[in-house]
């Protein structure tokens, strides 16, 4: 059974973390919404579109920020009991500072499971639909590509032509038992072409044998055939990077079918790692603001604590940030990278935890 000073305290924390959420969500908004009007300035589309696009994809992005939200919704709670002198009541009926770190991390790890199991997956939905919208407005959508269990899938249109090419596997730079169909703008056959090996290391692709049927023409063979072409081998490993999009039965989805293509798998296991980690990442922040909160002077002000708030949080996010780009580079393990950064937090976390109950 919840305790009243239990009860009191998961409330205002909650209270507080919808507060702060919402004032993110209309921050997050407010931004994006004078990026779309950009985006669309030249563009003939109704007067609402760009507001929805903001709908659709700011969820996603409350969602890389809620990190942020907890620890800034933990100073404020604690601004508030300080203000109300509540700390120094809950000392007289002998709950300790460690006490209530110890309800509202527990608070924060439920919420965080809410949000993974929920709001996560109706983020991505969402910013899913929100990509595809606006991709039918981009210059891009003329160069498509997906995996699927049947391998890489590229549409290309180029020097008015339109190439579909399917390649079972990528290795480097180089695509494995390619099969390109070329057509004309109108979709009439023009070319097929298929091919053991191509190298996809600049723009210029370099069939290194191939058979090549035009219409009205016998087969042919040839080697060390130019192929021109919008991709590069750089720019298909930087094509699937949004995983955002995705919900987590789509992640691993896709993680199957990059492992039948041969494709690398390092960035979906460091994107499955954050999402594993994000319970005990937002706990963690949690318990790190009330420790900076009941180390710091009461005396000093606010703006104080807001200010050094922010600092503390921007440079988790950069340690989180250049950590995750370690492992996405290969040089360090892909959970290492991931779990790295919360372990210097906890173990600051404990540093503090030692004093705080003497506060």
């Amino acid at each position: 059974m919840i305790k009243v000073y239990q009860s009191y305290l998961i409330k205002s924390f909650w209270k507080i973390l919808v507060y702060v959420t919402l004032s993110f969500f209309s921050l997050i908004i407010i931004l994006n919404i004078f990026e779309e009007l950009t985006f669309f300035k030249d563009t003939d589309i109704h007067p609402g579109f760009p507001f929805l696009l903001t709908f659709l994809t700011s969820p996603s992005i409350v969602y890389e920020t809620f990190p942020f939200i907890f620890f800034i919704a933990t100073q404020f709670l604690f601004l508030k009991l300080m203000d109300n002198e509540e700390l120094d009541i809950f000392k007289k009926i002998s709950l300790s500072n460690f006490k209530i770190i110890s309800i509202l991390s527990l608070s924060s790890f439920i919420i965080s499971i809410l949000l993974i199991t929920v709001f996560y997956n109706l983020s991505s939905n969402l910013k899913f639909i929100y990509l595809e919208m606006k991709n039918k407005y981009s210059g891009d959508n003329k160069y498509l590509a997906i995996v699927t269990e049947n391998g890489l899938w590229i549409k290309d249109e180029i020097d008015n032509k339109i190439n579909i090419i399917n390649a079972s596997k990528i290795e480097g730079k180089y695509l494995k038992n390619v099969t390109i169909n070329q057509f004309s703008d109108n979709y009439s056959i023009l070319l097929n072409i298929v091919a053991d090996e191509i190298d996809i290391e600049n723009n210029i692709w370099v069939i290194k044998k191939g058979s090549f049927s035009k219409v009205n023409q016998g087969l042919k063979t040839g080697e060390n055939v130019n192929f021109k072409s919008n991709f590069d081998a750089e720019q298909i490993n930087k094509l699937f990077s949004d995983l955002s999009s995705l919900n987590i039965f789509e992640l691993n989805k896709l993680k199957k079918n990059y492992d039948n293509l041969g494709y690398s798998v390092t960035n979906i296991n460091i994107h499955f790692q954050k999402l594993i980690s994000y319970p005990f990442y937002l706990t963690i922040m949690t318990v790190f603001s009330a420790v900076v909160m009941l180390n710091i002077k009461r005396n000093h002000s606010k703006v104080f604590h807001i200010v050094m708030g922010t600092l503390f949080s921007v440079l988790i996010y950069y340690m989180n940030y250049f950590s995750s780009l370690l492992g996405q580079n290969e040089r360090l393990p892909e959970t290492f990278s991931i779990w790295l950064p919360l372990l210097i937090i906890s173990l600051f976390c404990s540093i503090g935890l030692v004093r705080i109950n003497e506060k």
